[in-house]
């Protein structure tokens, strides 16, 4: 089984399932897919991160880059533009996962996506409304409607560069240098980059174990939450405190006692696979920004992020090192047994989303599409958003005002694939395009 935010996606994944490939495959030529369909979201000019759980064995995947080895200490954030840009790491990220668990080479994962590009994908609705809304940079064309046909000719021949010499083609040669001309990180900072892997970060919750990846994402943000929700009745109260809570933590240890503004955001798309052998990937990558920094290195067709906005330790970038990263996976098991992969998108949702997702699982027993489909709420610094479906609680919770909120983009969006028994249990988010599909 496979699920993603956009049909086409899910497609490639069953496709690759469907040829023999494994949880891997699927997920890798799912995620190409995305950075065609989703241009506004995600692409090779950003991080990903994944949870990989095969043969009793879990393990992450960080592929998140640096800010410029040469950067000034004392250079001032920027949010969005040249100077917002680090390393991407999701070309390498991909390389590293076909490396170490695709049956299949990263050129076969990447065939439909590079078909995609090539002859053009019809833009679906939710990211045809998200396009109108929010721009972009005028390199990817004007803004479509629904059923548009999008065709990324540069994007296209990337791809089909990186399946015939691998990842490296981005990190040197003509792709890097179109990078470096369009931003202030150096030839050097992108040939020095490799992703890595990590322990997941592991807590019990009511008897249900959620593994999170380790900072510089928020997993460890997701676990305080829960563990602090464990000791209460899961009211939307004290889910309330708990997420401030965890979050305050998150921000005065992992982000160095930084404002937690500039997180706000969130162009991120998440996808789940399961195979037949019960191999499972949970995986995401993001811009950060929706369209990212707004640059596009010019004859690649990749648009980069702009993570450096996360860097807000007394407004200054630290050269070499990572922001902290919005961006996680998660993983549920029971019993040490596969329960499934999951993941909520959205900027400083995630974290708090997961709270929701996991205790909609473990205190109400909802199977992955309901838990996905529920009512959220969005703690920002000094207020809590209510989606529709929460606005009886509207004035005050938990201390804080609570307002209702009428764009659904601001609660993210999810996707989840759950094992029971011999079957599985797929739920795409109804807040995108996608849906969850097996085989």
């Amino acid at each position: 089984m496979v699920a993603t935010s956009q049909p086409l996606a899910t497609a490639a994944g069953l496709r690759a399932l469907d040829r023999g490939g494994n949880a891997a495959d699927a997920a890798l030529a799912a995620a190409a897919v995305l950075s065609v369909t989703e241009p506004m979201w995600t692409g090779l000019g950003g991080d990903a991160f994944a949870q990989v759980w095969r043969n009793g064995a879990l393990e992450g995947l960080d592929a998140a880059g640096p800010a410029p080895m040469h950067a000034h200490p004392l250079a001032p954030v920027e949010l969005t533009g040249p100077r917002s840009v680090t390393v991407p790491g999701a070309a390498r990220g991909w390389g590293a996962l076909a490396d170490r668990h695709a049956r299949f080479g990263l050129d076969a994962a990447l065939g439909p996506a590079i078909d995609a590009a090539s002859h053009g994908v019809a833009i679906a609705p939710r990211a045809a409304a998200m396009w109108k809304k929010l721009g972009g940079p005028a390199e990817l064309g004007t803004r479509p409607e629904v059923g548009d046909i999008y065709r990324p000719a540069d994007l296209a021949s990337t791809l089909r560069l990186i399946a015939e010499q691998g990842p490296d083609a981005v990190y040197s040669g003509r792709i890097a240098e179109a990078i470096t001309a369009v931003s202030w990180l150096e030839e050097e900072d992108l040939a020095a980059y490799r992703p890595r892997w990590v322990e997941p970060l592991r807590r019990s919750y009511r008897g249900v174990e959620v593994t999170e990846l380790p900072p510089p994402t928020q997993g460890v943000v997701a676990l305080e939450g829960l563990a602090l929700l464990e000791a209460l009745e899961p009211t939307l109260e004290n889910q309330v405190a708990c997420v401030r809570r965890a979050l305050a933590d998150g921000f005065a240890h992992v982000k160095d006692g930084a404002d937690g503004a500039a997180l706000l955001a969130g162009s991120t798309t998440y996808l789940s696979a399961v195979d037949r052998d019960r191999m499972a990937v949970s995986f995401i990558q993001s811009l950060f920004d929706p369209f990212g920094s707004g640059v596009v290195a010019p004859g690649t067709g990749i648009l980069l992020h702009n993570r450096g906005a996360g860097f807000a330790i007394a407004g200054n970038v630290e050269p070499g090192r990572r922001p902290y990263h919005t961006i996680i996976p998660g993983m549920l098991f029971s019993g040490g047994e596969l329960l499934g992969p999951f993941g909520i998108h959205g900027g400083l949702i995630q974290a708090q989303a997961h709270v929701q997702f996991v205790s909609a699982i473990v205190d109400d027993g909802l199977d992955p599409q309901a838990a996905l489909e529920r009512p959220r709420f969005r703690v920002d610094p000094d207020r809590v958003l209510l989606e529709e479906g929460l606005w009886e609680h509207e004035g005050e919770v938990a201390g804080i005002p609570a307002v209702r909120e009428e764009d659904t983009f601001q609660f993210g969006g999810g996707q989840a694939i759950f094992v029971r028994g011999d079957a599985l249990l797929g739920g795409s988010d109804p807040r995108k395009d996608g849906f969850a599909g097996g085989l």
